[in-house]
Formats: C-alpha cells, sequence, structure tokens
C-alpha cells in the first residue's frame, strides 16, 4: 500500500483517480452524487447514535455525573481525532496506490483506490476502522461503565461510519458469490472474473 495524500476534492468525480472497466461490470445501485450520500449517511449515522445511547445510558447513568462529565468530552474529541486514522485504517487495506482526499466544508474525508478486491476484502476494508474506533471501544465502556469516554467514542464513532455500512449493505445485497469489486471514480462496481 502506498498511500497519496492529494488534498481537497473539488467535487468533480473525474478528478478521481480509476482504471479501466472491466468487463461486464455492473454498477452498484447506490447514491447518484456525494450530497445524495452525504444525507443518507448522516441520517443513518444519527439513527446509529441514538440506538447506541439507549443502551449506554442505562448502562452508565450511575456514573453520568458532574465529575464524570470530563470523560464524555474527551470521548467525543477523541472521536474527531479518530477521523485520519480511521481514513488510515481502510487505506492499509489497499495493496496498491490509495489515495486520501478531504473536502471539509462538505463534511468529507475518504480514501480511493481503483484496484480490484473481493467482496470479503471490500467489507473488512469497509469495517476495520469503524471496528477499532467504534465497536471495541463501545463494548468495552459497556463492560465497564466507569470508562464512560470509551462508551462516547464507541458510540460516535459507530454513527460516523454510516457511510461504510451503506457500502457493506450494498456488497452484500447486490454481489454474486466469487464477484469481485472495484472503484471507478465515486461509483463502486462488480464483476465476475473470467
Amino acid at each position: 500500500m502506498k498511500l497519496h495524500y492529494k488534498g481537497t476534492y473539488d467535487l468533480n468525480p473525474d478528478s478521481l483517480p480509476h482504471g479501466e472497466h472491466k468487463p461486464n461490470a455492473v454498477p452498484f445501485k447506490e447514491a447518484e452524487s456525494p450530497k445524495q450520500l452525504a444525507i443518507i449517511a448522516n441520517i443513518v449515522g444519527v439513527v446509529i447514535m441514538i440506538l447506541l445511547a439507549i443502551p449506554a445510558f442505562i448502562r452508565c447513568r450511575e456514573y453520568i455525573n458532574q465529575y464524570n462529565y470530563w470523560q464524555l468530552c474527551v470521548g467525543g474529541l477523541v472521536s474527531i481525532l479518530t477521523l485520519f486514522p480511521h481514513e488510515f485504517l481502510h487505506a492499509v487495506c489497499f495493496k496498491e496506490d490509495v489515495y486520501l482526499y478531504t473536502n471539509f466544508k462538505q463534511g468529507m474525508l475518504f480514501v480511493v483506490g481503483p484496484e480490484v478486491m473481493s467482496k470479503s476484502r471490500f467489507i473488512f476494508m469497509s469495517l476495520l476502522p469503524n471496528i477499532v474506533f467504534g465497536f471495541i471501544p463501545y463494548i468495552i465502556g459497556m463492560i465497564f461503565p466507569k470508562l464512560l469516554f470509551l462508551t462516547a467514542l464507541g458510540i460516535i464513532a459507530t454513527g460516523s461510519g454510516a457511510g461504510d455500512y451503506y457500502n457493506v449493505f450494498n456488497a452484500l445485497t447486490q454481489m454474486p458469490k466469487g464477484a469481485k469489486t472495484y472503484l471507478y471514480k465515486f461509483n463502486s462496481f462488480w464483476f465476475m472474473p473470467e
């Protein structure tokens, strides 16, 4: 894996690195634009955070008081600090060149790479940062409710991965067994290898 920082994404899909289309490639049925994807991801993310916060509040409520609010703030701050490491964990799942883009005005930070991936590697690549920064801290926080900062980190980081879950959902519901996938500009495609 070789990571290249490309700077601010200009919302022009033609500016993203891409290879050639594979024979008989099928586009994923997905959001038509980055803006539409952002709306879907934000709605799903908020729903996930609410669903995780309810059992967390019940489990941790005796530790939520004026002396422990700092832990909730630390968890929120750490979740912001994991934005770049989140993308780096996506990047390490690529074997070839991968490109990091930002567009903070649009709330975007993402990596793309034109290489072909198996369905399982694509799903793993999509979920890895959410497991590391979301699920694991949340579970630890639920086991040890005094660690409110881990619970807060887990809730926010898990919800922030909504765009990744959207990709996983598309891969699971649209790619047949044995199919491979690749990114082309801003969209994903799948094909059956010969």
